[in-house]
């Protein structure tokens, strides 16, 4: 039974380093259902946040050949009970006409995302928040108003208390 694993992956901040992860994944034939990186606050490292999908016995493995990669400096399982999580949702939806429109603010509002575009015929939204409200959000877009287009960054993740990921490095 595959199970989600979620990785704080802290790497050096330099060109390769992301082909050298998502090759690591290809060749083990992991798939990576999500995946963020950005530079973090020193400008030496970068964090990538990685989610797969996996039977629990390749969890140490999958973390052993991440850490055998030279650019590579630390490895943690992130769990909900152990972290902070998030994802960005931008969407476009169909909204012609005054009900409809008001429709989709009433709903806006529900889920307190943010209008960040409006046309005659469509409303482009913002949202965040943990990937499961992001499904149900979609769904009810969806089934209501119809998606025109939506993009979502996938899962990125903090370590909950003190510290940093990057300070005994």
């Amino acid at each position: 039974m595959k199970e989600k694993l979620v990785l704080s992956v802290l790497v050096d901040n330099e060109s390769g380093v992301l082909q050298r992860i998502a090759s690591l994944f290809s060749r083990r034939a992991y798939n990576i259902s999500s995946l963020t990186v950005s530079e973090t606050e020193d400008e030496n490292f970068s964090r990538m946040t990685i989610e797969t999908y996996t039977e629990p016995e390749n969890f140490r493995q999958i973390k052993r050949q991440l850490l055998k990669l030279e650019i590579v400096e630390k490895v943690a399982e992130l769990t909900a009970q152990n972290s902070v999580s998030s994802e960005l949702l931008l969407v476009k939806v169909h909204a012609e006409g005054i009900d409809q429109k008001n429709a989709l603010l009433e709903l806006n509002a529900a889920y307190g995302s943010r209008v960040r575009d409006i046309s005659l015929e469509t409303f482009t939204l913002e949202y965040t928040g943990q990937g499961e409200t992001i499904d149900s959000f979609i769904a009810e877009l969806d089934e209501k108003f119809g998606i025109v287009e939506l993009a979502r960054t996938g899962i990125t993740s903090l370590q909950r208390g003190e510290g940093s990921f990057t300070e005994d490095i």
